[in-house]
């Protein structure tokens, strides 16, 4: 690791290339832990070269905090595996389910937010803070429909999670757009209840309105550029906040690496005139 994280991408297998001679300052890379759970080959090869350049992420989607079994002392073991490999600078994962009774989900489930399940989730965030021997971050989640039975705002949980257990927050800036626009809230006071502290990382990435719905229901496909509302919240966040670790999203219909990297430059320029501010204030 060379500089302090600043604005980074998801890292891609047709962008090995470009990834491992990027000399972007503050620039680093996030991958999904599940797509490396392998001794070898060549795809750890390609991992290992970023690696020796640049700050690395884990971001996980496999572990399932918010369902009613403990995580997977398996899919742990495998993760604090690649922890120890390449001693990333951060690893979160969602605050969502997917597995139950052995079957696994190929999607990030919902949940009620009660006192039950901020005492089921907290016990699972210590579980694997404990197995990888680190803090991990949470993210929010994007949500499509309005399901009964909540004790707690969604922001009220976060909070509550991270200090019952010392986690830190991954806040996603387009999923709390998506889920303000289909919910019927306000984006920037979701964003404004968040204490800085908590904030470890924040994700950017595009979204799509439903093909039948239109605009009624956004829908959270990683598979577009950042949309300008997202970007106008970002920075009203980071105005707020101050400079955090930053990653474009991009899972889908994804572009050549110059289109990733233009929109990785216009956070860091975001960032980097925070951090000026400071400095002239100070």
């Amino acid at each position: 690791m060379t500089t302090a994280p600043g604005a980074g991408l998801g890292l891609k297998p047709q962008h090995y290339a470009e990834a491992i001679s990027e000399s972007a300052a503050g620039a680093w890379f996030e991958v999904h832990p599940e797509n490396y759970m392998c001794d070898g080959g060549p795809r750890h090869a390609a991992l290992a070269a970023v690696r020796e350049r640049h700050p690395l992420s884990l971001h996980g989607v496999g572990l399932s905090l918010a369902g009613d079994e403990p995580p997977d002392e398996a899919q742990l073991a495998r993760l604090r595996h690649l922890v120890d490999r390449y001693e990333p600078c951060l690893v979160s994962e969602h605050l969502a389910w997917s597995r139950r009774r052995g079957a696994y989900n190929p999607d990030l489930l919902p949940f009620p937010r009660t006192s039950a399940a901020l005492a089921r989730v907290a016990e699972h965030i210590d579980r694997t803070q404990e197995a990888l021997g680190r803090r991990i971050l949470i993210e929010n989640p994007s949500l499509y429909v309005a399901l009964d039975g909540h004790d707690l705002s969604e922001t009220e949980f976060l909070i509550d999670l991270c200090r019952s257990t010392g986690c830190g927050l991954l806040l996603d800036v387009n999923n709390v757009y998506v889920s303000a626009n289909n919910l019927g809230y306000v984006a920037e006071t979701y964003i404004d209840a968040i204490p800085a502290s908590l904030i470890g990382e924040i994700h950017l990435a595009g979204h799509a309105p439903d093909a039948t719905l239109g605009h009624d229901l956004l829908i959270d496909t990683h598979g577009a550029s950042v949309d300008e509302a997202v970007w106008d919240l970002y920075r009203h966040l980071i105005t707020r906040i101050g400079a955090r670790p930053t990653l474009i999203e991009r899972d889908d219909n994804v572009p050549a690496y110059a289109d990733l990297a233009a929109e990785r430059h216009a956070a860091s320029i975001i960032l980097t005139g925070v951090r000026e501010a400071v400095l002239v204030n100070a």
